[in-house]
């Protein structure tokens, strides 16, 4: 492509190009263009040799690290203090296709050693949207299962002079590691370290409550997590597993190498984030002689404008931000789940990204362009029409009293099934088709026919009614406005169509932010609707689309006195008419 911008013949092209290279609203857009042209001359490359790689699929032709057939097991170790989000889902995929890629195993684990953040309810969510994601674990493990062996280990790190108790204030702590400075601590003898763990940290005594358990490896690495990281700290809040029996628990710094290895893991698939707590791993798997677990780091896949932490998650909860984790605004699973995004278009989309390095800040239309792939072929149409100065049209020539008739739900696909149309004289639409049709003008009524609109009734720029006369012999091919309508009877049906936008304003945060400095001030936006009589029979769950407005889940069916409740689904290219791209 750089050949093209430089060649002068094209000069327009060169300008163009690089108004988009330098603008920001499209910052990412060249590259990923680029890329993807790349990928697709890559693909014809590999058909035209005889190779069957699928274009839309990431390469997963990785060099995982003595990786042998049948004897590969994975974990994913989830910690049950909030619900999945869709980088957690990313990750347990992945652990789940090279574990099956390599006929070997996937254990699900439960990294239960905060009981501060942790709840039933987390660890429930997360065993049902795993299972809703088709992703089964050959073992389920809880961290708290080996929290004796652990703590004999801890011990053994103390004996052999590797590890210390400190009773460093934490911002003291904090300051110690930033410079590469020693705790006052750090050369406590062995005997005096064992009194304070087993004495006063174990039975979480007052003076033990100050204390923490670091490892003693090197406090001026110029690698700062290998600054004599804490390895166990005291917690009295009783664990949902455990009880009040513990009172010191293991970071994840010690508790993900040493549960791997003793578990059989051979290779720990997790985000590049832990990339410098590497050698921190492999420092403790040989400190205490276990077995050594390959190490295999992929990218977290980051999306504009969204938090991915769990604890900032849990603020907009508690705020009362949003309903709960399975929010729509969300990026949990349920949360996405209840947006309309199908299973099969989140597996797709962790599939294409791959296990690649490198970090990405993606639109949300990526995933949303790959659902609609899924739900387009098989989402049934039906009509809706904004109530708000929705327009009645009398048209002369149509049935005077209601006549149903059969059409498609899917003109595509015969398999979705049919509906009920009613055809009558009185329909209505919307307001926006009004204002744009001309008197005398011939429009196309989708699934009826062409209709002559002899009368326009306007009152302060605002539409109030329409007469029309019905051309069936019309062509619509010839015209050039083609209007969805909806009969004017009593079994219309009112809808609440629901959209919604990010919670946060800004495309990516950076460390110095705070996120509530970033609140999008309204997110959600509702619009009073009338659809046609085929949506009193749909449940919870559905998807359709409403023609000529998008896709939409179905979150509460309609009832005697309540309208049904649809969300937007968002198609990848729609821009939404509050400001972002949906």
């Amino acid at each position: 492509m750089g050949s093209v911008i430089k060649n002068e013949v094209y000069q327009n092209v060169s300008r163009w190009y690089n108004f988009i290279a330098s603008n920001k609203a499209f910052e990412g857009a060249v590259e990923t263009m680029t890329k993807s042209v790349n990928e697709i001359r890559k693909s014809a490359k590999a058909t035209k040799n005889g190779g069957k790689k699928e274009a839309h699929k990431a390469s997963f032709d990785i060099d995982l690290p003595n990786a042998q057939v049948g004897k590969v097991v994975t974990r994913f170790p989830p910690e049950p203090s909030g619900y999945l989000h869709i980088g957690h889902a990313k990750a347990a995929i992945l652990n789940e296709y090279f574990a099956h890629a390599y006929k070997g195993k996937l254990i699900i684990r439960f990294d239960d050693t905060n009981p501060t953040k942790e709840k039933v309810e987390f660890q429930d969510s997360i065993i049902e949207d795993l299972a809703l994601l088709g992703i089964k674990g050959d073992v389920v493990s809880y961290s708290s299962d080996y929290f004796q062996q652990m703590y004999d280990l801890a011990l053994q790190l103390i004996k052999d002079g590797n590890a210390y108790c400190d009773n460093t204030p934490l911002e003291e702590m904090r300051e110690q590691r930033m410079v590469g400075e020693p705790s006052a601590k750090r050369d406590t003898s062995v005997d005096e370290n064992l009194r304070i763990f087993t004495e006063e940290m174990t039975k979480g005594t007052e003076e033990g409550l100050k204390y923490c358990l670091r490892a003693k490896i090197d406090y001026k690495a110029p690698n700062k997590a290998l600054r004599d990281p804490v390895m166990y700290r005291c917690n009295l809040t009783p664990h949902h597993r455990t009880g009040t029996q513990w009172k010191v628990y293991p970071t994840y710094d010690f508790c993900a190498p040493v549960v791997d290895s003793i578990e059989g893991v051979t290779h720990a698939l997790r985000t590049n984030e832990y990339r410098d707590r590497n050698p921190q791993y492999e420092w403790v798997l040989k400190a205490l002689n276990l077995r050594h677990v390959d190490i295999w780091d992929f990218a977290r896949t980051n999306f504009v404008r969204t938090l991915l932490s769990k604890r900032k998650l849990q603020w907009f909860v508690d705020k009362k931000y949003v309903g709960n984790w399975d929010d729509p605004r969300f990026p949990t699973v349920r949360g996405v789940r209840r947006r309309g995004m199908t299973v099969e278009g989140l597996r797709n989309f962790v599939i294409s990204q791959g296990p690649s390095r490198n970090i990405i800040n993606l639109d949300w239309s990526v995933i949303w362009a790959m659902n609609k792939k899924i739900i387009d072929p098989v989402a049934p149409r039906f009509t809706a029409v904004e109530a708000k100065n929705a327009v009645p049209v009398e048209i002369e020539g149509a049935p005077s009293t209601p006549q149903k008739e059969q059409k498609p739900k899917h003109k595509k696909n015969p398999e979705v099934g049919t509906k009920d149309v009613i055809l009558y004289n009185k329909v209505l639409i919307d307001q926006a088709d009004a204002a744009l049709i001309e008197d005398k003008e011939e429009v196309t009524f989708m699934d009826w026919g062409n209709v002559i609109i002899t009368e326009i009734t306007k009152e302060d720029g605002i539409v109030k009614s329409l007469k029309g006369q019905l051309h069936l012999e019309g062509d619509f091919r010839k015209t050039s406005k083609k209007l969805t309508w909806l009969a004017n009877t009593d079994d219309k049906v009112p809808v609440d169509l629901v959209d919604f936008d990010h919670l946060i304003t800004k495309d990516k945060l950076e460390d110095g932010d705070n996120f509530e400095d970033f609140l999008t001030p309204q997110t959600e936006f509702h619009t009073e609707a009338l659809a046609d009589l085929n949506i009193r029979n749909l449940k919870e769950g559905d998807i359709i689309q409403f023609e000529r407005k998008g896709y939409y889940r179905l979150d509460k069916p309609y009832s005697e006195g309540s309208p049904a409740v649809f969300y937007t689904i968002p198609d990848g290219k729609t821009v939404s008419k509050y400001g972002s791209k949906k």
